[in-house]
């Protein structure tokens, strides 16, 4: 099949969590140099050329820091704790990205939903 015009600097991963992430009700917004992908407002994962970001929570932080191609993610030479940077060799398999998702998902999906601010409803407008 030939990709479009649009797709054809699409980032692989985007696709495999598109796929990964089914029927599920998500969005997708350009951040951290990437995309991320959105649950009921609130960041899930995030794909860019440097690996996957993963957000698991601050109380989740140390334990998927320590899983095997994972680390602190920073932004600005500041450890954002509560979100996790994996090397693409941790998500070689189908398998390892679900475990990465499951985490992003079993966390995300006890945060309420998130409500665009008026002050930004009101710019766009």
């Amino acid at each position: 099949m030939a990709k479009s015009v649009t797709q054809a600097g699409t980032d692989p991963m985007v696709e495999r969590l598109r796929a990964a992430l089914g029927r599920r009700a998500f969005t997708e917004q350009k951040m951290f140099g990437g995309t991320c992908f959105m649950l009921n407002g609130n960041m899930l994962i995030g794909t860019s050329k440097r690996g996957l970001l993963v957000r698991g929570g601050k109380e989740g932080h140390a334990a998927a820091a320590a899983r095997p191609h994972a680390r602190p993610m920073e932004m600005g030479g500041r450890s954002m704790e509560g979100y996790v940077h994996v090397a693409p060799e941790g998500t070689a398999s189908e398998a390892d990205l679900a475990g990465w998702l499951d985490r992003a998902l079993a966390f995300v999906e006890t945060l309420p939903p998130k409500v665009k601010s008026a002050k930004v409803a009101k710019k766009r407008a």
